[in-house]
């Protein structure tokens, strides 16, 4: 008698280990495939705000060149000058195609580990006006270039200090916003530069 009721006990007892590590397992597998499913939709956000990130202006200002050169040890100059108007067209653009992160799903972390900087291009689209030339001081070909260089960096040096660069960053942002939207719904964790993006508006670390 006590020998079957021992027999049932570790029959029972068997059968609930079976059960409890069955349902282990198929609970570790739900999670594994949770996890997956996560990481892939993260990994589609990710792509979909891997696309190029552009804001553009037009700048108008109006450029007086001169160029003077002396000969005979002073005695004589000639002096060449050109009413130069700008209307340049600048773009700022985030090639987010080069942003570059990481995925730890066992942790539910992302880390973004480099975000692109700026390119900006300048078209200056100059138009010469008034172009006088000097008895013996000419406009040549490598005038023109010079002209051309010293303007695009004038408005380089204007557009780095205007509006134009925040409003770039801003869209920025709204772009990568999009990461963190996603990651705090999925109670995951959004990492940049050792610190954890906890709010909207931390997403303003990213560019510092």
């Amino acid at each position: 008698m006590r020998s079957n009721i021992k027999t049932i006990f570790i029959v029972v007892l068997t059968m609930f280990v079976v059960l409890y590590v069955y349902d282990y397992i198929n609970h570790r597998n739900d999670v594994n495939e949770e996890l997956y499913a996560q990481s892939s939709l993260i990994e589609k956000q990710l792509r979909n705000v891997s696309k190029l990130v552009v804001t553009e202006a037009s700048y108008a200002k109006v450029y007086n060149y001169e160029n003077k050169e002396t000969y005979g040890m002073g005695l004589m100059s000639s002096e060449k000058n050109a009413l130069v108007i700008s209307n340049a067209k600048a773009q700022v653009a985030y090639n987010l195609r080069d942003l570059k992160y990481d995925i730890e799903p066992k942790s539910k972390t992302i880390t973004i580990t480099y975000i692109p900087k700026p390119e900006l291009t300048i078209d200056p689209n100059l138009q010469f006006y008034r172009i006088e030339n000097g008895y013996f001081n000419k406009f040549q070909a490598q005038d023109l270039n010079n002209i051309k260089s010293k303007i695009a960096k004038d408005l380089r040096s204007k557009i780095m200090k205007s509006d134009m660069m925040k409003n770039a960053e801003n869209r920025l942002l709204s772009e990568l916003s999009q990461i963190y939207v996603l990651t705090s719904s999925l109670e995951w964790t959004l990492v940049y530069n050792g610190n954890t993006i906890t709010t909207v508006d931390g997403m303003n670390n990213l560019l510092l």
